[in-house]
């Protein structure tokens, strides 16, 4: 595997059932969309034009195989996609709440994702990533724990710039102790880092955005994103900050909005260096911040994930012609 990719995101593949209306009968159904935050935020990196690859395993069953179909269709690499023989593909239940906001519920004891271990994970596709790209969602259990650290810690050290999400899904954990030791170890591996409000208190105690991202700057993070839905969004770096709101869109589902986020951050921050992020002006940090704000806002005006995320010219629309949400 000589090819080079922009992106490489490794965690969980996942069949996201999302409400689809009611049957005549008064029941509620549900629409089967691929699902999972890693192969979403490839996702909507590709729709804007890049080069990506997804390190992960799904169950040998239906659902596993329309997810490769699925992400292969996206034009995402699927060579170290593997299919479990006797795990089946996780699934997630997605409910929404009257202003678009998603709970989830998960089957998941075990699923194919957790699975996947660090000799399956493709050394070769680390050494050859412009970034490289994981979640908390692949720390919850071993193996994929074991797989998800060494695949950071390796592709860092063969010259990958690292993306870190610590996706906070309380469900998934044993308890939230357990879950804020994880996902805090995992900011000592990203140099780039997006987290939710919520999330950031979770892992820092701090509820003030500034000494929030400021302790996470502390890991070793050259940039810090935080997103905080209707409220906008911040970013950070040891020489800068700038908080903007977001965009006044129809909101119907929020699936999905933070991977599109995020998917549009490292397209615009891609071919920079390390030195090159942490000194970033605080113009090109405020626009890409806006940029990545009116992605997030396209697809919360629809429903799934992946299947939602915008192209470009559906950004620059946002940007030029919606007026902003005031906070």
């Amino acid at each position: 595997m000589s090819r080079q990719f922009d992106l490489t995101a490794l965690g969980e593949l996942l069949i996201d059932f999302t409400p689809a209306g009611k049957s005549a009968k008064g029941m509620e159904l549900f629409e089967r969309n691929p699902g999972g935050a890693p192969a979403n935020v490839l996702a909507a990196y590709n729709k804007l034009g890049g080069n990506t690859a997804f390190i992960g395993k799904v169950g040998d069953d239906a659902f596993g195989h329309f997810l490769a179909d699925t992400v292969n269709s996206y034009g995402i690499n699927t060579d170290n996609l593997l299919f479990d023989p006797e795990i089946p593909t996780t699934l997630a239940f997605v409910t929404l709440d009257g202003k678009g906001d998603r709970s989830f519920s998960f089957y998941r004891k075990p699923g194919a994702d957790i699975m996947l271990r660090k000799d399956e994970v493709s050394k070769e596709l680390l050494e050859n990533t412009d970034i490289f790209h994981f979640g908390s969602v692949s720390m919850t259990d071993d193996p994929a724990w074991s797989a998800t650290f060494f695949a950071a810690d390796y592709a860092r050290r063969n010259g990958a710039i690292t993306s870190y999400d610590p996706n906070y899904r309380p469900l998934l954990w044993k308890d939230e102790s357990d879950a804020v030791i994880r996902m805090t170890e995992g900011l000592e591996y990203g140099d780039i880092v997006k987290v939710s409000d919520e999330e950031m208190t979770l892992m820092t105690g701090k509820t003030d955005i500034d000494a929030g991202a400021e302790k996470i700057l502390r890991y070793g993070a050259d940039i810090v994103y935080v997103s905080m839905g209707a409220k906008g969004s911040f970013c950070a770096t040891k020489k800068h900050s700038v908080r903007l709101e977001t965009y006044d869109v129809k909101t119907i589902d929020t699936t999905g909005a933070g991977d599109a986020f995020l998917g549009a951050i490292l397209h615009r921050l891609h071919g920079k260096t390390r030195d090159d992020i942490a000194d970033i002006s605080l113009e090109e940090m405020t626009d890409i911040l806006d940029y990545a704000n009116a992605a997030g806002s396209v697809t919360t005006t629809r429903t799934g994930a992946a299947v939602a995320v915008p192209t470009e010219e559906e950004i620059e629309e946002c940007r030029r012609t919606v007026p902003k949400l005031k906070i």
